[in-house]
């Protein structure tokens, strides 16, 4: 009996250490930041301009700005948390081809960019990102589009619902991170020990323009039901695309009907063409 009371004791203590292990290194666990760029948009024939822009709290963001000529609108693309933008360079080649200006960055501490990831830092990098554009480039609020893709999903939801883009488009996000910690690790108290929230779905609720989601029933990383529930949460006007694929590879092989699916609801629902001079 004593035996089994210590062995139950060193279980106990063992789950512990691993709760308190997670608990401190669960930054590790969320962002996968690569520093150093593989490309950049002109090894693919795109014209653009690389950009510093500062954050209210002293950082400095390093970005892309690629303009096409006669632009529908704008695209600021929030990426997911592995990588950088030279990841993304297949993003910009798209929305170039639908004739809408894009402004890719990293968040701080990705790339080139300063600073260490937090999930208050990359709101604030939103925000900076939105200042960049609709005070430095004179762009419209109702001409830029909100895009982002898996954990910038999050980031693209919140600053959407704090801000009145012309809309917004989620692509493989997820409705909040303890809800998507508790599928990964169901064997932890996930919810009482996260430092983050990124929540998604309750941004969502607070999202008043056209919203774009997709999502596949394939997706290995974030369960296609977290797309259905952020697309029951969004309000009309709204679309949802079925992809096909892994959570990495579903635009890869949906990409002649998601580039379609996606530019026709674009060219649809953004507020009136937007004529600003493109520099």
């Amino acid at each position: 009996m004593r035996m089994l009371s210590n062995f139950l004791i060193i279980l106990l203590a063992a789950y512990l250490f691993l709760v308190l292990l997670v608990y401190w290194v669960q930054s590790h666990l969320v962002y996968f930041p690569d520093k150093q760029l593989s490309n950049t948009p002109g090894v693919f024939g795109l014209e653009y301009t690389s950009i510093s822009i500062p954050t209210s709290d002293g950082e400095t963001l390093h970005g892309w700005w690629v303009p096409v000529a006669d632009s529908k609108g704008t695209v600021l693309l929030f990426h997911g948390n592995a990588g950088n933008i030279s990841h993304r360079i297949n993003y910009l080649t798209m929305f170039s081809k639908l004739g809408y200006n894009t402004l890719l960055l990293d968040y701080r501490g990705y790339g080139q960019s300063s600073g260490k990831p937090s999930e208050s830092g990359t709101y604030l990098d939103a925000q900076a990102a939105w200042r960049y554009l609709t005070e430095t480039k004179g762009i419209a609020p109702e001409h830029i589009v909100l895009f982002g893709e898996s954990l910038g999903g999050a980031v693209a939801a919140w600053l959407a619902a704090k801000e009145k883009p012309g809309l917004l488009v989620l692509a493989s996000a997820f409705t909040s991170i303890p809800e998507l910690a508790a599928e990964f690790y169901p064997f932890l108290p996930v919810r009482w020990i996260s430092h983050f929230e990124y929540n998604t779905l309750q941004a969502l609720q607070a999202v008043h323009c056209p919203v774009f989601i997709a999502h596949s029933p394939q997706d290995d990383i974030v369960p296609f039901y977290h797309g259905q529930r952020l697309f029951q949460a969004a309000h009309e006007p709204k679309q949802f695309l079925e992809l096909e694929g892994s959570h990495n590879t579903g635009f890869i092989f949906m990409q002649p009907a998601w580039k379609k699916t996606l530019g026709t609801f674009m060219n649809r629902h953004l507020t009136n063409q937007s004529k600003f001079i493109v520099d």
